[in-house]
């Protein structure tokens, strides 16, 4: 589309007032550096827009900001007028909101994706609302502002650049074309970040050429009908005894578990883990979650326990368990489960990361399925080699089955030369399990050899890894502790996937906030409410909303940026 075409039929819908650019910079911001471009100043004259930016603007995070489709980003008077008002605040001049345009007119109620519109020598498209992070918030020092623009139907919006050129304060914007469906850029918010959702807007949005791929495909996963999730079979603790132990090696114990008061346990699913916590074993009582093993088809549970030198539960389990004893366990959790489907499965692991993959086995073998299965194992040497001949067996019984397995101590690692040697199966699922770095290794490997990266599965025994978009330059974390300072007198917070409980303190503002004192990989955006990055599972105890949430999430989990401890209450992070 050339700038000429684009003339054709045009109206006058508002004036551009401000054009205002600023370079990243790092941010001093409660304890951390966080590189932004959020930080916009007015320009004088004449500024040359380009394709992906404003001469003399940019970026800092461009995972949420920038790029062809982000380029520019406008904001209105009217919001600004607005916000004077809620906020009571009268320093708020152009270029405070983030924004590349301030301009008259162009309300969010009345723009829609994918309106053309010419300003000075330059044509932009509009392609989304704005992805209202914390950033906005700690620029204005308004920790709720992301959630405030989103409720008060107030995002703001992006530009495409589809001609580049000179645009100067003072210019006439001319709307060019309305964008197809005419769905406005404050209907397109509301409908990825509030309930109530329209099938029919849905379809509407997903049919838009101009709107951004990222938002294309969260609109298209809301269309689409999640897998059944199984809600948990329990809630809090409950009591299970030890049915029977099995020493598998020198260093992994296997634990049978069934109800402790003679009911039959809810089904599990394989791949999944369990939370075990013991009283007795230490104040507070160590936790830990452990993938299920095996034990499915009696309404037994079985996990399986390596020894680790500095854990206090693994060390206390494997000198105390026995035949009779009695242990605190949550509900099964966790979405490392098998998909549907009849394409080939490759289940790979390292040293104990094989336990939820043989629940895996077990269930392909209970079914006799006929798919391809390839079961790929790397440990030391044999004498650590656990489950080596009940995998054998598995293997055996299923119809198209093969096994592989490296031992370090013999020659090379597993490796992306070893796995090609393997002649994996193209077109499969894989499920890795074990350390970090091993995973990380094999996922890349698997990727770079033609496997599709949406079937590459994977689970980790610790807590998972941080989204902190935006911060920079942080050391690395240190192990999981108590908050510095005087300690809370509150409800204790348990973080299962750390193996952390402390008191909860009220100079705390958030659950979020009190993670990060304690040094607990966390992950957000918004910090406010709004789009569930930081969403928890919730395993025992109550939490409530000091910021309501714009959509509440799933039973039994909670929005950590927004909520507190109403109660003794475990996490899992």
């Amino acid at each position: 589309m050339t700038a000429v075409a684009a003339l054709k039929n045009t109206a006058r819908v508002g004036q551009l007032v401000s054009v205002n650019v600023g370079l990243p910079q790092d941010v001093s911001w409660n304890g951390r550096q966080v590189h932004t471009g959020i930080w916009k100043q007015p320009t004088a004259g004449p500024a040359m827009v380009r394709r992906l930016n404003i001469d003399g603007d940019g970026q800092g995070d461009l995972n949420g900001h920038g790029g062809e489709n982000r380029a520019v980003l406008v904001y209105q008077t009217q919001a600004y007028d607005h916000w004077k008002l809620h906020l009571g605040r009268d320093d708020l001049t152009p270029g405070s909101f983030g924004e590349n345009f301030t301009v008259d007119g162009l309300p969010d109620d009345e723009v829609c994706i994918g309106d053309r519109y010419r300003i000075g020598d330059a044509v932009f498209e509009v392609t989304q609302p704005r992805v209202t992070c914390f950033r906005v918030g700690m620029r204005l020092g308004e920790p709720a502002m992301p959630n405030l623009l989103v409720a008060h139907h107030r995002p703001g919006f992006y530009l495409r650049v589809l001609t580049e050129g000179p645009v100067s304060a003072g210019d006439d914007i001319l709307l060019i074309e309305r964008g197809r469906h005419a769905l406005s850029v404050a209907a397109v918010d509301a409908l990825l970040y509030l309930p109530d959702r329209d099938v029919d807007t849905l379809r509407k949005a997903v049919d838009i050429p101009a709107l951004s791929p990222g938002w294309v495909q969260s609109f298209r996963e809301l269309l689409t009908p999640p897998e059944p999730v199984h809600a948990p079979g329990w809630n809090g603790f409950r009591a299970l005894r030890v049915a029977a132990t099995h020493r598998e090696t020198a260093d992994v114990l296997s634990v049978l578990l069934e109800s402790g008061d003679g009911a039959t346990l809810p089904a599990a699913t394989p791949g999944q883990y369990l939370t075990i916590r013991v009283p007795g074993a230490g104040d507070p009582a160590p936790l830990r979650s452990y993938s299920l093993s095996g034990g499915f088809a009696d309404g037994s549970y079985r996990i399986s326990i390596k020894r680790d030198a500095h854990g206090l539960l693994s060390g206390w389990l494997h000198d105390h368990v026995r035949a009779g004893t009695m242990l605190d366990a949550a509900a099964p959790r966790g979405e490392f489960v098998l998909s549907d489907g009849e394409q080939p499965i490759v289940l790979l692991s390292a040293g104990i990361g094989c336990t939820p993959v043989l629940a895996m086995l077990h269930q392909l073998a209970a079914h006799r399925v006929a798919r391809r299965v390839v079961w790929v194992h790397t440990t030391r040497d044999r004498a650590s080699h656990a489950f080596a001949d009940e995998v054998d067996e598995l293997i055996a019984s299923l119809p198209s089955a093969v096994q592989h397995h490296v031992y370090t101590a013999d020659g090379p690692r597993l490796s992306a030369d070893t796995l090609a040697a393997m002649h994996l199966p193209t077109g499969a699922a894989v499920y890795i399990c074990g350390p970090t770095g091993f995973m990380e290794q094999m996922r890349e490997a698997l990727v770079a050899a033609g496997t599709a990266p949406a079937v590459v599965y994977s689970e980790s025994f610790g807590a998972r890894s941080p989204i902190n978009p935006g911060v920079v330059g942080a050391p690395p974390l240190a192990p999981p502790h108590a908050p510095a300072g005087e300690p809370g007198t509150g409800p204790a917070v348990t973080f299962s996937r750390s193996g952390l409980a402390a008191p909860w303190s009220p100079r705390f503002t958030s659950l979020l906030e009190f993670a990060e004192a304690c040094d607990v990989p966390t992950r957000y955006s918004c910090r406010s409410g709004v789009c569930h990055i930081c969403v928890t599972d919730v395993m025992s105890g109550d939490t409530d909303y000091v910021q309501q949430p714009l959509e509440v999430p799933p039973p039994g989990s909670v929005l950590i940026c927004s909520a507190v401890p109403t109660t003794d209450v475990v996490l899992d992070l």
